[in-house]
């Protein structure tokens, strides 16, 4: 049977719909869950009224300059536009970019990029580092290590109002609070790199040179 062009076109569009059905999940499927207006205004927290998470990290400069913001303030404002930056990344053991990255990379590269600061890469070397704090005496910028069931330990960073930052294994990239249920059972300890004052010497903010 002679193939006319109508036929052929209708054969074609049969092979590329479903070819563009399947390339559509794959992108849904592998782009992380970012940031939006609402889960900034419910979740991060001790935020000022007028603060943007979305502004340029320019606009931000200013603003801590604007605010003459105490030293816990500018860590706090500085680790949450690293929130803004990573929120909804996925998990992957071993992973450093965000197309999936662990808890201590992502400890390793905050700190690095927000502090220039070079810790260890793994939990277990940076549980080393500074020195121990008591979980009542928290101050931002703390690493906060946990002991959950499995073969690996787990680290954030204390953000303050009782948060901490941290690449979660089901849930990528979050702000978690320390007094769920869950994280309040597999507390292990806390350690302080720096002093918040000189951590706040150090501070760059994302995209800053």
């Amino acid at each position: 049977m002679a193939v006319t062009p109508a036929l052929r076109t209708l054969q074609v569009l049969g092979l590329l719909l479903p070819l563009a059905l399947l390339m559509g999940c794959s992108a849904t499927s592998i782009q992380p869950e970012r940031n939006s207006n609402d889960y900034f205004a419910r979740q991060l927290p001790g935020l000022p009224d007028d603060w943007d998470p979305m502004m340029s990290s320019a606009d931000r400069s200013f603003f801590l300059d604007d605010l003459r913001a105490s030293p816990s303030e500018q860590l706090r404002l500085a680790l949450l536009d690293q929130h803004q930056r990573w929120v909804g990344t996925p998990y992957r053991l071993g992973g450093e970019s965000t197309r999936g990255i662990d808890c201590s990379a992502l400890v390793q590269r905050v700190f690095a990029e927000t502090f220039r600061l070079e810790l260890p890469r793994t939990t277990g070397d940076q549980v080393r580092e500074g020195e121990p704090v008591d979980r009542d005496a928290l101050q931002v910028g703390d690493l906060v290590f946990f002991r959950p069931p499995g073969a690996y330990d787990h680290v954030g960073i204390y953000v303050g109002e009782g948060h901490f930052l941290h690449a979660s294994t089901s849930q990528g990239v979050k702000l978690s609070r320390l007094d769920n249920v869950y994280w309040q059972r597999h507390f292990w300890q806390a350690r302080r790199t720096l002093a918040p004052t000189l951590l706040a010497q150090r501070v760059s903010l994302h995209g800053e040179g």
